[in-house]
């Protein structure tokens, strides 16, 4: 039976140093076997099946070819339709999101245990941001955006290339996607 994986790209789209035609990576994606390919504008996140074993090896599959047949090289985080549906679940700022979703940062760990590196943060007053720590997820409440604000700019030192961030709106377009 297949599962359904969201990859995240890290730094995919963001600069002009890596840039991706999504057409171009979906085909990657089919060519390593996963089908229903799909990915979120231009923004280095495709949902696709594959075999519940694809959980072990689809991140450094993914990784390997993109840079032997794309010549990008990008970590790739990877989860399945039922970690990201706990992330959604587990949403601490749900109200504030509701409201302005681009507000929020769901920063998802590379190693869930990553999130002990965030201990000395989460006792620090942050406002008007406020963070909180999940199973496998770093909450930013960034009221007033994330680029100037401490708590993110502590957030990614602390965990550095252990975390790839996505807004809350992106979080809803990926689950939608995700979601039959």
């Amino acid at each position: 039976m297949p599962d359904t994986f969201i990859a995240l790209l890290r730094g995919i789209n963001v600069g002009t140093a890596k840039r991706v035609a999504m057409a171009d990576l979906r085909t990657l994606i089919e060519g390593l076997g996963y089908r229903d390919v799909r990915t979120l504008m231009n923004s280095g996140n495709v949902v696709f099946t594959g075999p519940r074993s694809a959980a072990k090896v689809a991140a450094a599959k993914i990784e390997n070819a993109m840079t032997a047949k794309l010549g990008v090289s990008s970590k790739i985080t990877l989860l399945d339709a039922t970690g990201l549906a706990a992330i959604m679940a587990e949403n601490p700022f749900a109200k504030q999101s509701s409201a302005e979703p681009s507000r929020l940062l769901a920063g998802v760990l590379a190693r869930p245990a990553d999130r002990a590196l965030l201990t000395p943060l989460a006792k620090q007053k942050w406002t008007p941001d406020a963070l909180a720590v999940g199973a496998r997820v770093v909450w930013l409440w960034c009221p007033n955006g994330q680029i100037d604000s401490p708590l993110a700019i502590a957030v990614w030192k602390t965990l550095g290339a252990g975390v790839t961030a996505r807004n809350w709106a992106t979080m809803l377009k990926l689950h939608a996607l995700a979601t039959p």
